[in-house]
């Protein structure tokens, strides 16, 4: 499962650098794009601060978010045991983080996680065999 296992996350890396560029391309064409992304959120909290924060300057917090989505792609796609840990951390916690905007997001990141977690955690644990602390 090792050679699966890498190659698992070079392909989830190299799926978040390409929705980097997506959400950067698409709030570049047009910042309202985003607008209603929050609004099905079941936190009052989520969708204020969606309207109030993030749309207030869509351009600069999305491409926040897909400066954050290239850190995580190149962490994975990196040969660091030590970036790798990080990265799949990233990824564990977008993922859970996503689901706060909506029931929606569920659909995804549900079944995300479910093969994220288990492909970490066989990961990680293959790293630190090779090189312990």
């Amino acid at each position: 499962m090792t050679g699966r296992t890498a190659t698992a996350r070079r392909a989830i890396g190299g799926l978040y650098l390409c929705c980097a560029g997506l959400n950067a391309g698409l709030v570049l064409a047009d910042p309202e794009v985003y607008r209603e992304f929050a609004a099905s959120s079941y936190l009052p909290f989520v969708r204020s601060g969606w309207d109030e924060v993030v749309m207030a300057h869509p351009t600069a917090w999305i491409l926040l978010l897909s400066l954050g989505e290239v850190v995580i792609g190149s962490l994975l796609l990196s040969s660091s045991g030590r970036a790798i840990r990080v990265g799949w951390t990233a990824v564990i916690a977008f993922q859970a983080l996503l689901m706060l905007v909506g029931f929606g997001f569920w659909l995804w990141s549900i079944p995300a996680l479910a093969l994220v977690v288990p492909l970490a955690r066989h990961d990680v644990r293959r790293f630190r065999e090779v090189s312990p602390g």
